[in-house]
């Protein structure tokens, strides 16, 4: 038997504890239940509609509102043609209250409507596991599914997709799977080129027993002043954030498992890998920005217009991130006109 010097047996002691503890150390913090949580309908208004899509239950709001998919089967009419409205990380349905007002009252357009996608808002919330390996209700896959199958349930064809942000890379993702069902895109400061999701030397990462431990821990600060400054960081003016945009924002972190679920978002998000599939596209597309947007900068979108192959570009000057928020009225004549010089949309 070798007698191991007492020197080498204390420096892989020690390298044994500067192991373990990164791999042992995560797995036994304690990770305290949130308090004053709800359920999603106990948090729901008089707005608010609850629509069975694909195995999920979505909240769903409609412009003219609280329009149930019973009442609407694509309004009866050959071709009807609605707008659906995709938020971006973070946001949900409140989001669309100006732009979808101003949808409601076009005589073309039968119904718009907006979802909150999956970890956001009141949409459902299931553990991702319990799915099995095979799906995951938050992947981006199941987010297109989602979009498609809202469309089913109202018996619409096709609709017009606007995305802003994270949601501007699912309706081109939707487009791209469904061509058939999207007349047109209304893109505002899509995340296409870059913080779309997860990169790919990551994502092996976020499922390791320890930070899927952590992970919502990690999420919880959001509810906190680092959720505050990203909401803040969305506008050119932080003062025009008001304070229902802020009241809804809060909504969507009094759920229950709110924390769990938006890790099992992280986890499955990517980047989109759309560069190379965009001269697929063949819908006229608008894409519109912040000028002064300090998340998606506005040479991405720039870039993405002059890529995409029937794109027109439009920016507001002293107007960041969410410009449909913060510049509802100037973002609302910008679609508005394009829809108006595209008349054959609407026909």
């Amino acid at each position: 038997m070798v007698d191991v010097p007492f020197r080498i047996r204390v420096s892989l002691w020690l390298l044994a504890f500067l192991v373990a503890v990164p791999l042992i150390g995560p797995l036994l913090v304690p990770i305290p239940p949130l308090q004053g949580l709800q359920r999603a309908e106990a948090l729901a208004g008089p707005e608010s509609l609850f629509v069975r899509v694909d195995g999920i239950t979505l909240h769903v709001e409609t412009f003219p509102p609280g329009v149930a998919p019973d009442e609407a089967q694509g309004d009866g009419l050959p071709g009807a043609l609605a707008v659906v409205m995709l938020h971006g990380f973070g946001s949900q349905t409140h989001t669309w209250r100006h732009l979808g007002e101003a949808l409601a009252d076009l005589p073309a357009v039968a119904l718009a409507l907006a979802f909150d996608r999956p970890a956001f808002g009141l949409s459902d919330r299931p553990a991702a596991a319990s799915w099995g390996r095979d799906r995951n209700p938050y992947g981006p896959d199941a987010q297109v599914a989602y979009t498609l199958g809202l469309l089913d349930a109202y018996g619409f064809e096709r609709a017009i997709l606007i995305g802003h942000s994270a949601g501007g890379s699912l309706a081109l993702q939707v487009a791209l799977a469904a061509p058939e069902r999207v007349a047109g895109l209304v893109l505002i400061s899509p995340a296409v080129y870059e913080g779309g999701g997860a990169p790919r030397w990551l994502r092996p990462l976020l499922s390791t027993p320890q930070l899927d431990r952590l992970g919502p821990l990690l999420m919880r600060s959001l509810a906190g002043e680092p959720g505050e400054n990203f909401l803040r960081a969305a506008y050119y003016d932080p003062d025009a954030l008001d304070a229902a945009d802020e009241a809804a924002y809060r909504r969507a972190l009094s759920v229950e498992d709110w924390d769990r679920a938006l890790w099992e978002l992280v986890k499955a998000s990517r980047e989109p890998d759309l560069v190379r599939s965009l001269p697929r596209l063949s819908q006229p597309t608008l894409v519109l920005t912040g000028a002064q947007d300090a998340i998606v900068g506005i040479d991405q979108s720039r870039r993405l217009a002059e890529e995409l192959p029937h794109a027109s570009f439009a920016a507001i000057e002293r107007c960041g991130h969410v410009a449909h928020e913060e510049c509802p009225g100037e973002a609302i004549d910008r679609i508005l006109d394009w829809l108006d010089d595209g008349r054959a949309l609407l026909e």
